[in-house]
């Protein structure tokens, strides 16, 4: 039941986030919200890609919580979020993806991530391998 009550009170907060900062996000069918700001030209990942990527991670009130401006890593290693959204740009593509709790960290603390968590993920997909 603690899962269905962050499933749904991320939802509410990320429809107030995008509302409030006047975003014209779309929505998957898992529940991530994603905004391209540039689709890109490049190759297009998949879920066995390895790619480049540099972004800021930050929750719902702007606090960062982990940035990086050149991680290389395969898609397979990050989260759920990650897989599905990153597979949306092709190389040189940006935006922002609105990750709900269910698709990063559940309702487990991670680190300094707090259970229940709305991620936001301004990326740069750098290149695909």
């Amino acid at each position: 039941m603690k899962k269905r009550n962050f499933k749904y009170k991320n939802e509410e907060e990320i429809k107030a986030y995008i509302a409030d900062n006047k975003l014209d996000a779309q929505k998957t069918d898992t529940g991530l919200y994603y905004l391209i700001n540039n689709e890109g030209k490049g190759a297009q990942p998949n879920i066995n890609s390895y790619i480049k990527i540099a972004y800021i991670g930050y929750f719902i009130n702007g606090d960062i919580f982990d940035q990086n401006d050149k991680l290389e890593i395969n898609l397979t290693e990050v989260i759920t979020g990650w897989i599905e959204g990153l597979q949306l740009f092709k190389e040189g593509g940006d935006g922002v993806l609105f990750v709900p709790s269910h698709l990063a960290y559940g309702n487990k603390d991670n680190g300094s991530i707090p259970a229940g968590s709305v991620l936001i993920f301004d990326i740069h997909l750098i290149a695909v391998n």
